[in-house]
């Protein structure tokens, strides 16, 4: 294979996080090259606003990419690090035992990840906290009994993912009864393999037939599986008892690799080679990375297929499965291209658009029916709810007049180039009078229907199909280009 080709695969099963509310150049760029995605944490995080035009960015760069958070809902919270979880989290679910509760938690935060445009949370947390003294699990976990934390992480499972995100159990095989915390150590749970069976690895099983999307490795040493080796980096965790016996095809993801219990010691580039070698697919490697770190994890990949120590077929398997991930992600979002696929536009306004050059619009306000009433709608309502954007600020530069059913409009005799922007136009006369008036006047003048146009096209040079926030988003593109 190429070297080109390799390092796009080497790139395509990392995961960084990055500093900052932005996205960085190297990151879009990498994004842009192939690299997995990104991991959002707190720190990435400002308003609403500033969120969404950074998952923009993110995809702008990419439209399968990977974009994650922990947004566990309770004490584990990106979306509101800086206000608190509105949900009770998984401890306090666990205690009301009510499955169609933790399934309408799990909604929630997927509805609201869905609104932020990310497309991969690392949650639920599956573990069964069985130690009271797990200075990293507790509250995360829904109880310390298997069955009822398998009931629910099943719930959970379900719940997010019928949103279109993809959801991820975590900390496999099990991270409940550890007293160490494994971003500053190593933690060791030495069970039998009956009792782990019996224990930790039920919900998990639970997630499984669930359909979970990713599972999630766990920094910690268990002996009755693998002495030597971390879960993350256990070929007998990850690819003999996950894979294997339990039968998992997902996208197997590593706790992040900067944590103490997976590089503290050999560093990430050696725990990157080490993970992936063992049977992890998409690697998270921490929260403020830098270009200069991704570009060594990559060095250190090729590096550890060219001498061996990875296979090559290994790394071909984790970015196809991370390549599948994505791209299931993409074709869940009705993004603003796929929505703008589905307008019927004319040929000559087509052509007419395309010219570039600016408009004066005219908003053609018609009362809606009973069950539209007033809401806000079309480029309009995408102007106001993303008034930064390259589109909005072009739209919103131009002169608009608005006006209504009652309304006699006349221009003022400046403007020749029109955008008339309507709903069901060819049932309105008034809306019919102001495009005819227009056009006897020899303006240039492009019709844009919002609503269900009439067969002849007549008043309806873009036909859109609807009026919503998103369809108006997709058509402020089109009409400005941007």
């Amino acid at each position: 294979m190429p070297l080109d080709a390799r390092r796009r695969q080497a790139a395509g099963v990392l995961l960084p996080g990055f500093a900052g509310a932005t996205l960085p150049d190297w990151v879009a760029r990498r994004v842009a090259e192939g690299m997995a995605g990104v991991c959002l944490f707190g720190e990435n995080i400002g308003t609403t606003d500033e969120l969404r035009a950074l998952t923009r960015g993110i995809r702008s760069a990419r439209a399968d990419a990977v974009i994650a958070i922990d947004e566990e809902g309770g004490d584990v919270t990106r979306l509101h690090a800086r206000d608190g979880s509105p949900e009770p989290g998984n401890a306090v679910l666990g205690r009301l035992d009510d499955v169609a509760l933790t399934a309408a938690s799990a909604r929630r935060i997927g509805h609201a990840l869905v609104d932020a445009g990310c497309t991969l949370d690392f949650a639920p947390d599956a573990d069964v906290n069985v130690n009271a003294d797990n200075p990293v699990i507790g509250t995360r976990s829904f109880g310390a009994d298997a069955a009822l934390a398998a009931r629910h992480t099943g719930a959970w499972v379900r719940g997010l993912q019928s949103t279109g995100i993809a959801a991820c159990a975590k900390h496999f095989p099990g991270h409940g009864d550890t007293a160490v915390d494994s971003h500053r150590g190593l933690p060791v749970v030495d069970a039998p393999i009956e009792v782990l069976e019996a224990r930790e690895l039920v919900p998990f099983v639970a997630a499984i037939e669930a359909g979970v999307a990713t599972i999630m490795t766990s920094h910690i040493v268990l002996p009755a599986l693998d002495p030597d080796s971390p879960a993350t980096m256990s070929r007998a965790v990850l690819t003999d008892l996950l894979r294997g016996r339990l039968g998992f095809e997902g996208v197997i993801v590593s706790d992040a690799l900067d944590m103490a219990g997976a590089s503290g010691e050999i560093g990430i580039p050696a725990a990157a080679v080490r993970a992936l070698a063992a049977g992890a697919d998409l690697l998270c490697i921490g929260t403020r990375n830098t270009d200069e770190q991704v570009a060594e994890i990559e060095d250190a990949l090729l590096a550890a297929v060219s001498s061996g120590e990875l296979p090559a077929e290994r790394l071909t398997d984790a970015a196809r499965r991370v390549r599948g991930l994505g791209a299931t992600a993409a074709d869940a979002t009705i993004g603003p291209e796929r929505i703008a696929a589905t307008f019927d536009v004319r040929p000559e306004a087509a052509e007419r658009l395309a010219a570039g050059g600016d408009w004066a619009v005219v908003r053609l306000e018609t009362e809606p029916n009973m069950a539209v009433g007033h809401a806000a709608w079309g480029p309009f309502a995408a102007v106001a709810a993303d008034p930064g954007s390259p589109a909005a600020r072009r739209f919103a530069s131009w002169p608009c007049v608005e006006v209504r059913a009652t309304d006699r409009f006349r221009r003022d005799g400046a403007e020749r180039r029109f955008l008339v922007v309507g709903r069901d136009n060819h049932r309105h006369p008034g809306s019919r009078a102001v495009i005819d008036g227009l056009r006897g006047d020899g303006c240039e003048v492009v019709a844009v229907d919002m609503g269900w146009p009439s067969e002849d096209r007549r008043y309806a040079d873009v036909a859109t199909f609807g009026s919503s926030r998103a369809v108006g988003g997709a058509v402020l593109g089109l009409l400005t280009g941007l």
